[in-house]
């Protein structure tokens, strides 16, 4: 497809003064909006919730040569009736201005698209049409007459393959044509037919064999194939993420921390300080030069990276809203829809966005209660890499234990919330987009930026947590603690005194609850009570202060409490239950 006018003037080389100008990307949920503003803005991209509300959307900057013009990412909705805040959002960008609308239509559903863009076609802003999805409707035997459609809007319509980069720079140059236009760009048609009449011209069908991917998008959401193939999935997933992140630690990482890192350090301290509580401080068992970079980076950070690998790989193929609606009935024994699978999985990754991605529920009793399970029973991605690191060289059964239990605690706290708080269910409305294989370039950039935050996000936190360790342990205060303790440590938990520490530092970070029990040589049984006080332990506290801005300090606290007093009770009864056997896991 070619971005030059019929003349042979290519527009994308035309010389430029430098304008500057803002467009709206509007169009339905699941239509690629997300992929073109990626594409079109690269990384200058800011996102935020709308002023006075709780959604979201993101602006970016396109570069189109010595132009430059701000792309907004308005909310995907349906319609301008303004009955829900995505709507209202999306009126107020409107009324604002810009130079023109962007609108995706979506190939697959044409008619679905048409009845938004009639709503924008009343209005007074130029258009700017986009049709994506071009290569699935393809696909499913759905056929657009683009010169036909272009006819009926009495606009440009530019087919595009956005994750292919298939018509950008078509709309590239769209874009160019309206920052450097000397008069007011023509509005489309007023006088449009009836949708169905215009659908019934522009769109024809063809009988076609259903392609793989149709058919495992179709297998994926009956329950007879969905639940073998989301036990697959999972199966599959949990693989990558543990066998990747070990071989990425032992392979690479451990190496370089265990025979050059820390034998560097060492040497350079030791090149100023001589033995002593500093020294030891800085590189002694808990020196905040050694664990600093060990735990963060050798033990963390593999199972973070592959988490974020398959979690985008799973998002940007439209999996995640057919495990929704495959187990929408087991998460409404929780009081809540299918559609919370998403900041679920998301919490796998970090309870912090999983808890902002909240605000899409459908009630305050719904981000309650997902936020409620995700603090109380479901691992973060460093949490999960610590318990690797602790128990995978140990057990892999307690490994898979543990995430089993994850599992019953999870719904058990979702069914007890649900019961507790009033308020009635609502149906699931979910649109399930179409299942498709993703871009590489759209997934490295999200691991990419993924990772980056949890860095940013993690080290200090971390670092901090390890200095507290290292000033506890070489002053002598872990002693002091240790008997203050003992009663809870030792007699109910089981645990060695120097436990102690982890349940100090859990406080902080989630994964430093787990990682202080690698060096200490516990026994099977002991691992195992300690990762459940750990799995069930205070949110650390990012997660603590998100909780206070969503829902206030008293749920925030309560919530909090009600997993110190959880993780402690269950933990001790384990190891109860456990000597009473005659220590049935030694």
């Amino acid at each position: 497809m070619s971005c030059c006018e019929d003349n042979g003037t290519c527009i994308l080389d035309r010389p430029s003064d430098g304008k500057t100008g803002t467009f709206l990307l509007f169009g339905n949920p699941n239509v690629g909006k997300s992929v073109i503003f990626s594409k079109l803005t690269g990384k200058d991209v800011q996102t935020a919730n709308y002023t006075g509300t709780t959604v979201s959307f993101t602006r970016g900057t396109m570069q189109l040569f010595s132009d430059e013009a701000e792309l907004i990412d308005v909310p995907g909705i349906y319609s301008l009736s303004v009955e829900s805040v995505a709507e209202q959002v999306a009126v107020d960008f409107l009324e604002r201005g810009a130079d023109a609308i962007i609108f995706v239509l979506d190939a697959t559903n044409i008619e679905q698209s048409l009845h938004l863009a009639y709503d924008l076609m009343k209005g007074d802003l130029p258009l700017i049409f986009v049709l994506n999805l071009t290569d699935v409707a393809e696909r499913k035997g759905i056929l657009i007459d683009v010169e036909a459609l272009e006819e009926e809007l009495g606009q440009r319509v530019i087919p595009t393959v956005a994750i292919r980069n298939i018509g950008l720079k078509r709309v590239m140059a769209e874009i160019r044509t309206h920052l450097h236009a000397t008069e007011p760009m023509p509005l489309p048609k007023r006088d449009v037919r009836p949708i169905e009449d215009v659908v019934a011209r522009v769109e024809t069908f063809e009988e076609k064999e259903p392609t793989l991917l149709d058919k495992i998008g179709d297998w994926s959401m009956a329950p007879k194939t969905g639940v073998p193939i989301a036990f697959l999935v999972m199966l599959v997933s949990f693989a990558l993420v543990v066998g990747g992140g070990k071989a990425l630690r032992s392979v690479l990482l451990l190496p370089l921390v265990n025979d050059v890192w820390t034998p560097l350090m060492e040497w350079l301290v030791g090149l100023f300080l001589a033995d002593g509580t500093l020294k030891q401080m800085l590189v002694g068992e808990y020196g905040v030069l050694i664990k600093g970079v060990e735990w963060p980076f050798a033990l963390i950070l593999p199972y973070v990276f592959f988490f974020y690998i398959i979690l985008s790989i799973l998002e940007d193929s439209g999996y995640m809203p057919r495990l929704g609606a495959l187990v929408d009935g087991i998460l409404r024994r929780m009081g809540i829809q299918g559609s919370n699978i998403v900041p679920f999985m998301m919490g796998y990754g970090c309870a912090v966005p999983a808890i902002i991605g909240t605000r899409t529920s459908t009630s305050m009793k719904e981000r309650l209660i997902v936020a409620t399970v995700v603090s109380v029973a479901i691992p973060c991605a460093s949490q999960t890499g610590a318990f690797v690191a602790l128990l995978g060289d140990q057990s892999l059964a307690l490994l898979i234990g543990i995430f089993l239990i994850s599992m019953v605690f999870a719904f058990v706290a979702g069914v007890i919330v649900d019961k507790t708080l009033p308020g009635d269910q609502t149906p699931l409305l979910m649109e399930i987009p179409n299942l498709l294989v993703p871009e590489r370039s759209t997934v490295v950039k999200k691991v990419k930026n993924r990772t980056k935050s949890f860095m940013v996000e993690a080290e200090l936190p971390m670092l901090a947590g390890i200095a507290i360790a290292a000033v506890i342990v070489e002053t002598g205060l872990m002693d002091s603690v240790a008997v203050w303790m003992e009663p809870l440590i030792e007699t109910w938990l089981g645990l060695p005194k120097e436990a102690s520490l982890a349940l100090l530092l859990g406080f902080i970070r989630r994964e430093l609850a787990v990682l202080p029990l690698l060096d200490l040589g516990l026994s099977t049984s002991q691992l195992f009570v300690g990762s459940i006080v750990a799995l069930l332990y205070l949110p650390c506290l990012s997660v603590f202060g998100v909780l206070v801005k969503e829902f206030g300090v008293k749920i925030a606290s309560t919530i909090s409490v009600t997993t110190i007093v959880l993780a402690l009770l269950i933990g001790g009864l384990v190891n109860q239950l456990i000597q009473l056997g005659g220590g049935l896991f030694a």
